[in-house]
């Protein structure tokens, strides 16, 4: 597996044109991934992947992110089953994103509480204006996939169990 990637060139046009795919990792080693499915083109998360994770995503086929807040490379759906199977890869015009079209395994649940989306919640503002209002989310997408919590239980410490 190489997870070393081209510098992105200096050239705002080569960069911009069709030809080599070199993206531009931030300060933390990482680009933006916009996550929709393929078939009818919601939008299931946004996350982030490394050289590690792109390199993978790549190779496999799977898509493979890298966690922030537990500092580790993560192949999406290992635990729940709800692989994400890259149909299309995209990246925009600077390279410093990326947008990938997947089809997802298992459940067709993106989301750790068992929704397809992660995006499930509206935002709205209540009581006026900006500046005196207080915005509130409301669950726009209640339906679970799985029971995260049987899903993703520590296994049990009960040699019968």
């Amino acid at each position: 597996m190489s997870s070393t990637f081209p510098p992105a060139p200096a050239d705002k046009e080569e960069l911009e044109s069709a030809g080599l795919f070199a993206p531009k990792f931030d300060a933390n080693g990482l680009v933006t991934a916009v996550v929709t499915d393929v078939k009818d083109g919601e939008l299931l998360m946004v996350a982030h992947m490394n050289a590690q994770a792109l390199a993978l995503t790549l190779e496999t086929g799977i898509a493979h992110y890298y966690s922030r807040s537990r500092d580790k490379i993560w192949k999406k759906g290992e635990t729940s089953g709800n692989l994400q199977t890259v149909q299309e890869f995209r990246t925009d015009c600077d390279q410093d994103a990326v947008w990938l079209k997947v089809s997802v395994a298992g459940h067709d649940a993106t989301c750790h509480t068992g929704r397809r989306s992660c995006f499930y919640r509206t935002v709205t503002l209540q009581g006026g204006t900006l500046q005196d209002g207080t915005a509130v989310t409301t669950i726009t997408d209640d339906t679970r996939h799985f029971d995260p919590a049987t899903t993703y239980a520590a296994p049990s410490t009960n040699p019968k169990g």
